[in-house]
């Protein structure tokens, strides 16, 4: 490599750092660990790669501003509001208690005060990005934890901008000898005054500039990094930081209609310009002195990986929450933050603290990220693992997670619907209307909210919780259906519902034909594949179509294939008793229905289920038309058609088919239903022949038609 060369170095550092990125993707490390490990073995200490720090501290300079523009772009206090005082509470508590703590712990170990404060503060912020990124990965942002999580995260994040001011803007001029009296009034009179400005553009000039450039995307996001920098600038040239100044930026964009379209588009450049923070931090690294801090890094990673989860776990189950939520919460603070680094890169320059204080907090940074993030990947396990011992966080009776379900019911439960997301919604809408009792369970509070207000009973939890199990009536309970696309969750739960003797059947939601074999091996009666069974119905629908309608003529007359779906009012019907023709003018030209396709429609022919029927009419009668047969009718029709079902039937002593064989019983003729096996004390009977004799005390294993043996049950004696 050409010694000097910028344009070497940083392909040089790029090509490492990418080869590093894949090798953490396999481990499932945050690229954050591999970035700073390109620094380290870029840096002096190792390969000797940089030499051009002045240009890669530009770069990761204009990094941090953008983080921290995002951060103010996407800052949502209504999130605070919304998840009550807990976000707040956790957030404030955690870090009085985070840093009261961690200031001790660093004076014990001789650190001097300034150095311990620094080490403190650091200690006491957690990276929003990591966890939201893990958080979403797993699908649990939007449950009660990753909502709370999120919410006292954006506290901490408004902690760490006052931090900055703190430590750099305050404290460095008051160290140049500077009345802190005199100060304290300039820093207030110059924030107040940039604040006025800022706030004066973003009501009367930002909404209708961005929307004036909205129609132009890449001037758009050319503008928004101008207009962080810029302030950025401003900040610094005020006696603040250009850190505060870029997220003030971000905070005036917030407002605006096209926030999310300018994160989505600056987030990559983002990262890609934070790559040189972390690996300017790596090279930084002064590992002459790794050795001396082994033992008090080891020390203060143990405090942040144990001591930051028990502080939230203790006030989350002080206001009343599940020991659960608290934990799978507090594990999102199990690491140090980027704005922690940034912190303690501010104090180095302004000579607050040494290099060997900023080579400990990296180092805590790094041991912490890393082992933080398994352990919320694997949050689960090592929740069952530790629920017991939990125990002593929880109250006795977690009041603000009792308040979140309403469970009570006595009478016999059709369905445990388990998950009410999109599936599991559509899934409740259609059990509904056919009149099915069911209970849903998830752990997102606004569908739970949205399904009480429908008057359907619910409860919040996770079904792979053991203690969820308790709350639910599954000794009345027909099904249990899950609809999260979880392996993990899913074979929990069958392990849970196993352990409970659960007599009922279950349905589990399948991402792979190889999962929905797994679920079959291990007990599940039914497995759903949307995705597959969408995209065959769409296949089966697009065939029709093509078999079926004809090409694009000019006519006054149109065609449309409409799906009769079950539930259907005319569902069942002949095509005489259904008054399409009558009403709209529509006739129905053909039927589909399981690959063939029926022109011949006579009067009597009846439609089912399932069935895509080909209607033709007036183009502005089709939508009415189609409205009319996609109507779902109140409640099970008497003249829908009947289903086939499965009962266990008792003879008694003093029923006229005992001593009887089945031929002469003429179950069958009598009855309409047929006899497919018999239990017998302990003696199961498969198959029974037409010479098996009944006794008295058999219990008839018999399938038919669910109105039959409705009839046969009511016959006393059988």
């Amino acid at each position: 490599m050409p010694h000097g060369s910028t344009f070497f170095e940083i392909t040089a550092i790029l090509s490492l750092a990418t080869m590093l990125g894949i090798v953490g993707q396999k481990l499932r490390q945050p690229l954050i660990i591999m970035f700073l490990a390109t620094g380290i073995l870029a840096g002096p200490s190792f390969l000797g790669i940089i030499q051009s720090y002045d240009q890669i501290a530009l770069l990761a300079q204009i990094g941090i501003s953008l983080l921290l523009f995002i951060v103010g772009l996407k800052l949502d206090l209504n999130l605070i509001r919304t998840t009550g005082p807990v976000a707040l509470a956790t957030g404030l508590g955690q870090i009085i208690f985070t840093s009261a703590i961690g200031f001790a712990i660093a004076w014990a170990l001789g650190m001097a005060p300034v150095s311990a404060a620094y080490v403190a503060v650091a200690l006491t912020f957690s990276s929003t990005i990591i966890v939201v990124k893990l958080l979403s990965d797993k699908k649990e942002i939007d449950s009660l934890h990753g909502q709370i999580a999120v919410g006292f995260l954006i506290v901490q994040d408004i902690a760490a901008i006052l931090a900055l001011v703190a430590l750099t803007t305050f404290g460095s001029q008051v160290n140049a000898g500077n009345s802190a009296w005199w100060l304290s009034a300039a820093i207030v009179t110059k924030g107040l005054g940039l604040l006025a400005v800022v706030a004066l553009l973003t009501r009367f000039v930002l909404p209708g500039l961005t929307r004036r450039l909205a129609g132009f995307q890449e001037l758009l996001i050319l503008f928004a990094v101008a207009w962080a920098v810029f302030l950025g600038a401003a900040g610094e040239l005020l006696g603040f930081s250009k850190e505060v100044g870029a997220f003030l930026a971000g905070v005036s964009l917030a407002s605006t209609a096209y926030r999310d379209a300018i994160g989505a588009r600056m987030t990559s450049l983002r990262d890609f310009l934070l790559l040189f923070f972390f690996i300017d931090l790596g090279a930084r690294m002064d590992w002459s002195t790794v050795g001396s801090q082994v033992e008090a890094t080891v020390i203060f990673s143990l405090f942040v990986l144990v001591g930051n989860p028990v502080i939230v776990l203790a006030i989350m189950g002080f206001m009343g929450y599940r020991r659960r939520t608290g934990f799978m919460a507090g594990l999102t603070v199990a690491q140090i933050s980027e704005f922690s680094l940034i912190v303690a890169a501010m104090g180095v320059s302004v000579g607050h603290i040494t290099n060997q204080d900023m080579g400990l907090i990296t180092l805590v940074g790094v041991v912490t990220i890393l082992a933080s993030t398994y352990l919320i990947l694997y949050s689960g396990p090592l929740y069952r693992l530790l629920s017991t011992p939990l125990k002593i966080f929880e109250r006795r009776n977690p009041y603000r997670e009792t308040a979140i379900a309403s469970f009570s019911t006595i009478a016999p439960v059709d369905v445990i619907l388990v998950g009410l997301g999109n599936y599991g919604s559509g899934l409740a809408d259609y059990l509904l209307r056919r009149n099915k009792n069911i209970i849903g369970v998830d752990f997102d509070p606004v569908a739970l909210e949205r399904w009480r207000a429908r008057g359907i009973s619910v409860l919040y939890g996770d079904m792979s919780d053991p203690e969820i199990h308790e709350q639910l009536p599954l000794t009345r309970a027909r099904w249990v259906v899950s609809t999260v696309r979880s392996r993990e969750i899913n074979l929990a739960m069958l392990r849970q519902l196993q352990q409970r003797d659960y007599s009922g059947k279950v349905a589990l939601t399948a991402a792979t034909q190889d999962e929905a074999a797994l679920f079959e091996e291990h007990g599940a009666q039914v497995v759903f594949r949307p995705f597959a069974d969408a995209a065959e119905q769409a296949a089966d629908a697009l065939t029709h179509a093509m078999d079926v309608l004809p090409a694009n003529v000019n006519w006054p007359i149109a065609f449309r294939e409409v799906r009769i779906q079950t539930g259907a009012a005319f569902a069942g019907q002949t095509i005489r008793e259904i008054p399409l023709r009558s009403i709209t003018g529509v006739s129905i030209l053909a039927v589909s229905r399981a690959g063939r396709v029926n022109f011949d429609l006579g009067p009597d022919f009846r439609i089912y289920p399932g069935d895509r029927l080909v209607i033709m009419g007036p183009p502005d009668e089709l939508r009415h038309a189609e409205g009319l047969l996609k109507q779902f009718q109140e409640g099970e029709s008497e003249d829908a058609p009947d289903h086939f079902v499965v009962a266990e039937i008792e003879l008694n002593d003093h029923s006229p088919n005992v001593h009887k064989t089945l031929a002469e019983t003429q179950f069958r003729q009598k009855h309409g239903v047929t006899v497919v096996g018999i239990r017998r004390d302990k003696k199961q009977i498969t198959s029974p022949g037409p010479d098996e004799l009944l006794a008295p005390g058999d219990h008839l294993i018999v399938i038919g038609g669910a109105r039959k043996l409705e009839a046969l049950k009511k016959r006393s004696p059988l």
